[in-house]
């Protein structure tokens, strides 16, 4: 399930993407497939060899149009081993929550980022993550877990900090936050009880079917209870 809007990145057949704190590799896959040349960047050795295997099995099932191309690559969100204004489009999806030195990072993404080109942030909305913290300590509260919980207002003022400029926002998975209240009411570690259990049946029919009564669902909680937010901004060519 994608959080970033590629269209409103503006992302192109031929572009280079850099997918910063890829994970599992879900928003390397679809650049991979709208043609970019795109690299997923990430310090998980393990979870990396398994989008290479996935790149590759795309790759050979002819997935990806000719030309694009796909690789990963292990490093530090601080210290990006990439050249000044070598990317056309860079993602950070929910990566920077996790991050102590996140202005570092930030700082990171606008360096490596073309005059022009285009950067998408998206990290857990406020009242649904504060609700989640409120809930539970064991949400957040593990090594690796979520250490700041953003506003809208502080992720765009980092970033502009930065040197971007701001172009808009959207939410997205308001059918999601429910599940994780449910999660952190009972037990985050608890994957028997019956309520989140069911609820993540129902999360499972969104994702591998798109019932349109579910997508009519989220386009009305999306913007209510969005799980989260996805700011988008350009470089200045000056």
């Amino acid at each position: 399930m994608l959080t970033v809007d590629f269209d409103r990145l503006g992302l192109r057949p031929g572009d280079r993407v850099l997918d910063m704190g890829a994970g599992a590799g879900r928003h390397t896959f679809e650049a991979y497939r709208r043609g970019a040349d795109v690299i997923a960047f990430d310090q998980d050795a393990d979870e990396l060899a398994t989008v290479r295997e996935w790149l590759t099995a795309m790759r050979e099932a002819g997935e990806a149009p000719e030309g694009a191309e796909a690789d990963v690559k292990e490093g530090d969100a601080l210290a990006l081993p990439f050249a000044d204004g070598e990317f056309d489009r860079v993602i950070a999806a929910e990566v920077l929550e996790h991050l102590p030195a996140d202005i570092a990072a930030i700082g990171e993404l606008a360096r490596v980022l073309r005059p022009g080109g285009t950067l998408v942030a998206t990290v857990p909305r406020w009242l649904p993550e504060v609700v989640c913290w409120k809930l539970s300590d064991d949400y957040h509260n593990n090594p690796g877990g979520h250490i700041r919980i953003y506003t809208q207002e502080e992720l765009r003022s980092k970033i502009e900090g930065a040197g971007l400029v701001f172009d808009g926002l959207h939410y997205a998975h308001g059918l999601h936050s429910p599940y994780w209240w449910l999660k952190c009411a009972v037990g985050v570690r608890d994957d028997d009880h019956p309520l989140p259990k069911a609820y993540h049946r129902l999360l499972v029919w969104e994702i591998m079917k798109d019932p349109l009564p579910l997508r009519l669902a989220g386009k009305v909680l999306d913007p209510l209870i969005g799980k989260s937010m996805a700011l988008y901004f350009h470089k200045p060519t000056a």
